[in-house]
């Protein structure tokens, strides 16, 4: 038939929106749809939420950690690290570095101590390559001063485990003294400049950062280093970087990136977000069983009204597709306005952050929310796509229905 499909959308329209013998089978195509609209709404709210979450984990996680970390195979020491940092400020795509010591070491404060990760760096250069100083809430980033005890920083559940105050004087013990069978281990005395908060309890129980060449003298480095911290410009090109430093030193340099460094994380919160979406997708699953049972008692109730379309000339392809269409239209409805719903509501909290958090057990105050346009896509588009297949088999059936059978029966 010319114009077919304006035909049969029109038909399905208008029994979409027809009064019927049967006000229960309204009843339930109205819950289908409105299934469909919480379905969608709930999917985008949630993946949104999930997304600001990942985000803000990951800000806080590279605010304080680097892009690129790069070290030597079987963590052996790098020498000639300024030669090699200065060689890598040259590749467009670094926006700064920072060489760095990492080792294992004991805290003393008083009749206080604790076991920490220490962390040597250059002041000046780390803050290329990190944001240390957006996050200290005390104090200042400490100096190297050679003239007198340097300074330290450290995080605040650290300090506060320990009673620990800018300005109080601290000693760190490094056990390699020990380990290369020395009577008494290494020490050396800092004076507490500054403390930070990351937000993240791994980092502000455990790290404390000290001058480079002091971690030098306490680690029995001489001039070298454990690695260099490397920061980008876009995160997301840490692959791309990552194989150009492959290419470009070789062996025995190692880099990894920021994903490879905290990969348990980052999985852990993908999969965290796809069982989310599989679990409200029931929500949708459930509402188009609705569009199934609404469409089966549509059916019998338009039997005659098939038998005379049939006698007039349409086909029984037709006849499939206005019932098809039936559910993609209540596909479109329910799938389009829980979207609209679920933006609104996003909107809402981005801009006006009315549900809260209690900022004492969660690393931040607010729900936090990072809209991405492919998750309304991919919500929407699986809403019409359910909504196809469960119009379908009653379309089918619809579509079986001799026309001379059906009006006799009427």
């Amino acid at each position: 038939m010319k114009n077919s499909f304006h035909f049969e959308l029109f038909i399905a329209w208008r029994y979409l929106k027809s009064k019927r013998r049967t006000s229960f089978i309204s009843i339930i195509t109205y819950l289908s749809i409105i299934g469909v609209t919480i379905g969608s709404a709930a999917l985008v709210i949630v993946l949104s939420v999930m997304n600001g979450f990942e985000n803000e984990v990951r800000s806080r996680i590279l605010g304080f950690d680097a892009h690129i970390r790069l070290v030597q195979f079987h963590s052996d020491p790098i020498s000639d690290y300024m030669l090699l940092a200065d060689s890598l400020r040259k590749i467009p795509e670094i926006a700064g570095v920072s060489p760095y010591i990492m080792e294992k070491g004991l805290l003393v404060a008083g009749a206080e101590s604790d076991g920490v990760v220490v962390l040597g760096i250059d002041p000046s250069m780390h803050q290329s390559a990190t944001d240390l100083q957006e996050i200290i809430v005390q104090g200042n980033i400490f100096e190297n001063n050679p003239d007198g005890i340097p300074g330290m920083a450290l995080g605040l559940n650290l300090a506060d485990g320990l009673r620990i105050n800018v300005g109080d004087t601290i000693s760190v013990l490094s056990p390699s003294g020990l380990l290369t069978g020395m009577v008494i281990p290494r020490i050396k005395k800092f004076r507490v400049e500054g403390i930070f908060q990351t937000g993240l309890i791994d980092y502000d129980n455990l790290f404390c950062y000290i001058p480079l060449k002091s971690a030098q003298s306490l680690y029995d480095y001489g001039d070298k280093v454990s690695g260099i911290d490397i920061k980008l410009h876009d995160l997301f090109k840490a692959e791309e970087v990552k194989t150009l430093l492959d290419r470009m030193l070789g062996y025995p340099y190692y880099p990894r990136t920021w994903y490879e460094m905290h990969r348990n994380l980052f999985s852990w919160m993908q999969i965290e977000k796809w069982m989310m979406f599989i679990v409200l997708s029931l929500i949708i699953l459930v509402a188009v069983f609705n569009i199934t049972a609404s469409l089966i008692m549509m059916i019998l109730e338009k039997k005659r009204d098939i038998g005379i379309l049939k006698s007039m000339g349409a086909s029984s392809s037709n006849i499939k597709r206005i019932f098809a269409l039936e559910g993609l239209v209540v596909g479109f409805l329910g799938g389009g306005s829980g979207l609209l719903l679920g933006f609104l509501i996003c909107w809402l909290q981005y801009h006006y952050q009315f549900i809260k958090l209690p900022g004492d057990v969660y690393i931040i105050d607010v729900f936090p929310i990072l809209m991405n346009p492919f998750d309304f896509i991919f919500v929407g588009t699986a809403a019409v796509i359910l909504s196809f297949l469960a119009a379908y088999y009653p379309a089918l059936k619809a579509a079986q229905i001799p026309a001379a059978e059906a009006i006799r029966y009427e």
